[in-house]
């Protein structure tokens, strides 16, 4: 795997990924920035999130769980002297379907902070890592 970030101006970066995707990332006003993307700190929390989504989704498929939704909400604390890496992650599981098995989504979960999610693995070598879900039914 590969990326490549390059200086535009400012605090402004271009972020390339491998796979031919790219994104704008930016610094606060208060640093010189103009707020057009996100910092990238915040790029750090938003790959643990698509990458422990990504590993619910598949073994909750596989358990043949009929999933209509879910989201990640994730919550995290930071050091306040540098480096300023992060200290805690609470990573929210809102799993939305019909008849969904407590059982399958919490193995889901688990299996994925301990087993699967390598984001998640890595940034817990460092700071604590949590967390939980609650389950829905669609409406309607």
């Amino acid at each position: 795997m590969k990326a490549r970030v390059k200086w535009v101006e400012g605090t402004v970066m271009l972020g390339e990924s491998s796979s031919g995707h790219a994104l704008v990332m930016d610094g606060p006003p208060e640093a010189g920035g103009r707020n057009l993307g996100p910092r990238p700190m915040e790029m750090l929390l938003l790959g643990l999130g698509g990458c422990t989504q990504f590993d619910v989704l598949l073994i909750l498929r596989k358990a043949r769980q009929a999933v209509t939704d879910c989201v990640v909400e994730l919550t995290a604390e930071r050091s306040t002297s540098d480096p300023k890496v992060f200290t805690r992650i609470h990573v929210h599981f809102i799993v939305t379907g019909r008849a969904l098995s407590e059982t399958r989504v919490a193995r889901a979960v688990e299996l994925s902070a301990t087993k699967y999610c390598s984001a998640s693995i890595m940034l817990g070598a460092m700071a604590t890592v949590t967390h939980d879900f609650e389950l829905r039914e669609p409406e309607g």
